[in-house]
């Protein structure tokens, strides 16, 4: 029945309308006004729905915030018998008071300060008594005391007074947490800063790495250095998040540094092949001079100012601090000794400002390794012990670190500061480097750069390409990979893209023949890449992206499955 005075009813109304129109009584004949009132209502709610939808599929999703790992992950250090140290202090400092009397050494004895694995027995010299003539004692010491030997140097900001240290026979080890867990790296504000050790006098030592802003580790083989790189490491994870630093880490070694894969510190998964470090250090180069010319264009000076303006000006980027840690560098300076000297000395030269940073340890401190150049531009070093003064001169333009008596025992020579400052250096155990590295993983995403990839890929590609030219004959792994299909990259990389493997695709996205592209998806089979072809489905992946990354840093394309390597031929089971 056709009723004339019914209120008009909308033929579009938006829930919460509806609501409101239900709650308030709505009269028999609605004026224009209210008819009005109503439709702009209605396109209100409208326009607020499609807003949300629009802004709910523009979302990008947020990558998971940092999770710093908990320092329970890391062992206590333990505590020295206090009765045994003080009775050796008693003994050292009785003995090397007679030694010194019976030399005709005219000195008094002063404090003692015992440290982790040295104790300090200062001397006042009377009046006239030359410092060479206790230095030139330092073997009869060491014999009178029955220590593998003594450093004897002068104490800053005290006179007339020389410092004996002599090794102690029950060491303290310095466990890393006791320095993460310190107020001196608890209260550092930098995100570049991490654990050194402790000094004699049992001070923690912290370093930052924006202030060093480089810095060159060596010592032989035991003394350390390997153990220091990785405390190095590990405190920045304790320290900064991604965004804040990312790690370039160059390993010829191939065993050091690879734990370290897949923590989203990494720009780029480890690099092992020097052909590609020298390749990495280019790009460190590249990268430098593009944040000069993006601090230009902004009017600012560093790296701090420029992060300081990108949080205000949206369509600015913050940029993180890029740490370069080069495990070995004597296997570079073999392969490539002109490419890597050259980028080295230019990313030390400008590199601090950029926030760009190198550390580069090498356990054979020779001239021809650590050059002139180098040093000149590497201000500040870590020498562990070493065989000779001579390569002590090397690393720190003075002898004393031959004196060292390994095990974590450094000269720390930070920047700025005028002598070597002994210093146990913190331990860290690889299980503590295993269970920090996989809570790290657990918790956050690998972030490689693939532009990164590409570059030091095109560059080593280049120079291989000018050896070729130059003429030569080709190495016997050169020659047999010549037998791999020089597509065979490409097709992995759209593979990996698509997250499927069939000889149609590559057909398609690589303008192949279907005898080339079948040929190459065996390939792929045969190094593990894909699995066995299973019919009507399609093959399975089995590598990730991630992997596939680490794999072209090193130079491989796949490996063979390990149970293709580890079965033995029939006939050899009985």
């Amino acid at each position: 029945m056709h009723t004339p005075f019914a209120a008009p009813t909308p033929s579009v109304q938006s829930a919460p309308v509806a609501a409101a129109a239900a709650a308030t009584t709505v009269p028999a004949v609605l004026t224009d006004k209210q008819e009005d009132k109503l439709r702009r209502a209605e396109v209100d709610a409208a326009r607020e729905e499609v807003t949300r939808e629009i802004e709910g599929s523009d979302a990008q999703p947020q990558p998971p915030a940092y999770q710093y790992p908990p320092i329970t992950l890391l062992k206590e250090g333990s505590v020295t018998n206090a009765a045994e140290a003080g009775a050796e202090l008693r003994n050292n400092s009785r003995r090397l008071a007679q030694t010194l009397t019976s030399f005709g050494v005219d000195a008094q004895p002063g404090d003692v300060v015992r440290g982790p694995s040295v104790t300090r027995y200062e001397f006042t010299l009377s009046q006239g008594v030359k410092l060479s003539k206790i230095t030139n004692l330092q073997d009869d010491i060491a014999l009178a005391l029955g220590a593998s030997g003594v450093r004897i140097a002068p104490i800053p900001d005290k006179i007339s007074v020389v410092g004996v240290e002599v090794p102690n026979k029950l060491v303290s080890p310095v466990s890393i947490r006791t320095v993460l867990e310190s107020t001196e790296f608890t209260t550092h504000p930098s995100t570049t800063a991490f654990a050194v050790g402790k000094d004699i006098s049992g001070k923690n030592i912290v370093g930052n790495i924006s202030k060093l802003p480089h810095v060159l580790i060596a010592g032989t083989t035991g003394s350390g250095k390997s153990v220091c790189t990785n405390s190095l490491i590990v405190s920045m994870l304790y320290k900064s998040t991604p965004e804040e630093v990312r790690f370039i880490m160059v390993d010829p070694k191939m065993v050091e540094l690879a734990p370290y894969n897949g923590i989203p510190h990494l720009l780029i998964p480890v690099v092992t092949d020097p052909k590609k470090a020298a390749g990495a250090l280019q790009w460190a180069v590249y990268e430098m001079m593009k944040r000069y010319k993006m601090f230009s264009e902004h009017n600012v000076k560093d790296l701090a100012s420029y992060n300081k303006v990108a949080e205000t000006d949206e369509t600015l980027k913050k940029l993180p601090s890029v740490v370069v840690v080069i495990d070995e560098l004597a296997d570079l300076m073999l392969v490539a000794a002109k490419e890597v000297e050259e980028s080295i000395c230019r990313v030390a030269q400008m590199g601090r400002a950029a926030g760009m940073h190198l550390v580069i340890a090498t356990q054979r401190p020779s001239a021809d390794v650590i050059t002139g150049l180098m040093k000149a531009n590497i201000p500040s070093r870590i020498a562990f012990a070493v065989a000779s003064a001579m390569e002590s001169r090397i690393i720190l333009d003075t002898a004393g670190a031959e004196k060292l008596v390994g095990r974590g025992d450094m000269l720390y020579a930070p920047l700025g500061e005028g002598k070597p400052k002994r210093v146990q250096g913190c331990f860290i155990s690889s299980e503590e480097i295993e269970r920090v590295v996989n809570f790290v993983k657990e918790n956050g995403e690998t972030d490689y750069d693939e532009s990164v990839i590409d570059k030091i890929n095109a560059a080593v590609a280049e120079k291989e390409k000018g050896s070729a030219k130059g003429g030569g004959n080709a190495a016997p792994d050169q020659n047999a990979a010549d037998d791999v299909d020089e597509l065979l990259p490409a097709a992995i990389d759209v593979v990996m893209e698509t997250g499927q493997a069939s000889v149609s695709m590559l057909q398609r996205r690589l303008k192949l023949g279907y005898s080339r592209a079948a040929r190459i998806v065996d390939e792929m089979e045969t190094r593990g890449i894909v699995g066995p072809f299973e019919g009507s489905k399609p093959r399975q992946l089995l590598i990730t992206k991630e992997q596939w990354q680490e794999l072209k840093m090193k130079g491989a394309y796949g490996a063979v499955p390990p149970e293709a390597e580890e079965l033995p031929p029939p006939d050899e089971e009985n």
